[in-house]
């Protein structure tokens, strides 16, 4: 039997994921919860075979986050299944340790294949991922101009894309408000536009938001 935790912030997610599990003999639900905080809770507690999270779960502020649950439950596989854009997250979240990254525009069945190779030691990407990973190895200069970015100044670029101010996202990452002015400058640099508005439409482009 695979144990999963389900860590989501949207109540219809839970119920369609239940539902489809439902009558599954080898899959069943540890937990199932909507932020980082109950997910941590229910991994101290319980023994969890797979956390299935969304990169956008409430508390999960950055990359790093997802690396640390990687580190501190090396027995409990971590499946990324999410709406954002895979050819930005997925290579990062991959070198965070993650065991596989499906799309939420992926068949339910294919998020079960998923669960179930990775409890085979295998790493799994769905095949949107990997098409998207490939055409942007091939694509012109202007897709690839995310691969010039870092983890961090993506995330910062997507809480910018947001509306979010320099103190906010601060808070949210855990830095001083200097580091994330020095962020946006190198974003600003890197991605050729001169103001905040053109940053914001450089991020639509590329599908960071």
């Amino acid at each position: 039997m695979i144990k999963l935790c389900l860590a989501d912030n949207h109540p219809v997610v839970h119920y369609g994921m239940k539902a489809y599990f439902s009558e599954n003999p080898e899959i069943s639900f540890a937990g199932v919860v909507n932020n980082l905080e109950g997910l941590m809770d229910v991994l101290k507690k319980k023994t969890v075979d797979a956390a299935i999270i969304d990169l956008e779960l409430d508390g999960l502020t950055s990359i790093s986050s997802v690396k640390s649950l990687v580190k501190d439950y090396p027995d409990t596989k971590i499946v990324i299944f999410t709406n954002l854009a895979e050819q930005i997250y997925a290579p990062n979240a991959l070198k965070a340790g993650v065991s596989a990254y499906v799309h939420k525009n992926a068949k339910m069945e294919d998020l079960e294949n998923a669960i179930k190779k990775v409890m085979q030691g295998e790493v799994v990407f769905s095949d949107l991922v990997k098409k998207n990973l490939a055409l942007l190895n091939k694509g012109k200069k202007s897709e690839r101009l995310y691969r010039k970015l870092s983890s961090r100044e993506i995330e910062v670029l997507r809480y910018l894309s947001e509306g979010k101010k320099n103190k906010e996202i601060a808070k949210l990452l855990d830095l001083n408000e200097k580091t994330i002015s020095t962020y946006k400058l190198r974003l600003l640099t890197k991605l050729h536009v001169t103001n905040l508005v053109d940053l914001v439409n450089k991020a639509k482009t590329l599908e960071i938001v």
